[in-house]
């Protein structure tokens, strides 16, 4: 079982470090990937910091992964040494309940394996991307299409399909008014996605400092949340809002944006509750629905549509010796719009 370097959180209290964590040996179904870039999840934060719960430590996140296999086993056929490939927040699944029989592994009954701090189908305890390497099984790799550079690509893994599901499955398209909340790491990408897909684009904000930044992204126009009259100038106005935000937000104020039939999906994971006034449902035959990042199928259809528009994260990319800094960063709002790891620094 080879080692291989890594930067890990010790504690929930403490900063990531360096260290070396164990990868499991190339089985006939695994592919080895030499990981070239590695982006930052703001569920990475919350999950190392023990906000969704205990976790077993040393833990290295990072469900954001781009690389080259390097290796691969003796029955492997989806992948071959030296194809461009990623890997996304689940490495395993039963595969044979309804949902992964569906293509919808996300949803396994029996419970998808995520990248990092997941109990994996051998009992060991999963560790994600901040590392040089990483082991899983080929039915989870999925294929970056030339098109797209690798460092851009990293964030597709899961801010991109997180928000290309809901969007696709909700009909966002020519005709479609869509509302993104949040201009963050997920909300701009779900801009690029919903004005590729042909949607009317508003972006609502807390403020207008990212203003340029949202309409060179594709947004149509650009409202701050902080103004009350943004909520009564805009009531009735949208088809659908996706909700990127991973903070507590008045769910009930942003429903009323929606017009007849509309929906809000939340892809934002707050630990905190959301509470939802039924009179904001009940209003106007609104929805208020969830969704999480995407299958093995739909995450390469996501990643095709991406090459196939020129679509890319925008990303900062930096050394590993400045993950600490940048989990700072990311609770500050201060990064436009992820940051990525290059793991040739480890």
């Amino acid at each position: 079982m080879p080692t291989v370097n890594a930067y890990a959180a010790p504690s929930a209290s403490e900063d990531l470090i360096p260290t070396t964590i164990e990868r499991r040996d190339v089985g006939p179904h695994d592919v080895l990937i030499e990981i070239k870039f590695a982006g930052i999840c703001h569920s990475d934060i919350h999950t190392v910091r023990g906000d969704w719960g205990p976790q077993q430590y040393p833990l290295a996140p990072g469900h954001e992964i781009a690389g080259i296999v390097t290796e691969v086993g003796s029955e492997v056929t989806r992948h071959k040494v030296g194809d461009r490939v990623g890997v996304g927040c689940m490495v395993n699944s039963c595969k044979e309940c309804a949902n992964c029989l569906a293509g919808e592994e996300q949803y396994c009954l029996k419970g998808m394996v995520g990248t990092y701090g997941a109990v994996d189908r051998d009992g060991t305890i999963t560790q994600g991307g901040y590392s040089t390497h990483v082991v899983v099984t080929e039915e989870f790799v999925v294929t970056i299409p030339d098109g797209i550079e690798l460092d851009v690509a990293a964030p597709l893994l899961c801010a991109g399909i997180t928000t290309y599901s809901p969007l696709k499955r909700r009909g966002a398209g020519p005709g479609k008014k869509v509302a993104i909340v949040g201009l963050g790491g997920l909300g701009h990408m779900a801009v690029k996605l919903a004005h590729a897909m042909g949607a009317e684009v508003t972006v609502l904000s807390q403020s207008l400092k990212k203003q340029e930044d949202g309409l060179r992204l594709g947004a149509d126009h650009y409202y701050a949340t902080s103004d009350a009259g943004t909520f009564e100038a805009l009531a009735g106005s949208f088809d659908l809002i996706i909700n990127t935000v991973s903070a507590s937000i008045d769910i009930s104020s942003y429903l009323q944006l929606l017009s007849l039939d509309g929906t809000l999906v939340n892809v934002g994971a707050p630990a905190e509750p959301l509470p939802v006034n039924a009179f904001a449902l009940i209003g106007g035959r609104r929805a208020f629905a969830g969704s999480m990042i995407g299958g093995i199928r739909e995450t390469q259809e996501m990643l095709d549509f991406c090459a196939e528009h020129g679509i890319g994260a925008e990303i900062e990319v930096i050394p590993a010796d400045k993950i600490n800094e940048a989990y700072e960063r990311v609770l500050a709002s201060d990064v436009r719009y992820r940051f990525v790891i290059d793991t040739a620094t480890l």
